[in-house]
């Protein structure tokens, strides 16, 4: 893994960051205070990014490339998408990493580190805090709704399996 230094000074991304819809409609004050506790990370095909069971304060954006998320050893699926996210769930309720995220090509992540919110006072906590469970809630949402539709799906094949096995 290659690492950057904190982005806080590096405009050029905050004009990259309002193009992720994730961060589209923070201000530009808002998106410079998110790359003050982040860091760009790139990683080679088949490093890991995140490993299951293990624990650190960082949330990932996918910048470019492509990673697969694993857990016990069995793939969940692909994130291909600049501004896909992954590791929030360890930050929202202090748990271990509950599966792994392994590049597949070169890949590039923005790690924004959540222990940085600790640090801060008052106003500027509540506000980063609350950019952060933000982004969260809409990604969980999303997850929600596509595993809603996937169990609804599921549902239905197994009454069809039955129907066509009582017919028989």
């Amino acid at each position: 893994m290659i690492e950057s230094e904190f982005l806080k000074d590096n405009l050029k991304f905050v004009e990259k960051l309002k193009k992720i819809q994730s961060f589209e409609d923070f201000s530009e004050k808002d998106l410079k205070g998110i790359l003050e506790m982040s860091k760009l990370r790139q990683y080679e095909p088949g490093e890991a990014i995140l490993k299951e069971g293990g624990f650190d304060s960082c949330v990932f954006f996918l910048i470019s490339g492509q990673v697969k998320v694993v857990k016990n050893d069995e793939s969940l699926g692909i994130l291909k998408r600049s501004g896909d996210v992954f590791g929030e769930m360890c930050i929202i309720d202090a748990s271990p990493r509950s599966a792994s995220v392994i590049a597949i090509d070169r890949t590039v992540c923005m790690a924004t580190d959540a222990s940085y919110l600790d640090r801060l006072k008052g106003k500027d906590k509540f506000v980063f805090s609350s950019i952060l469970y933000r982004i969260f809630s809409q990604i969980l949402a999303n997850r929600l709704r596509i595993t809603s539709e996937e169990l609804s799906k599921a549902k239905e094949e197994i009454e069809r399996l039955k129907a066509e096995r009582n017919e028989s």
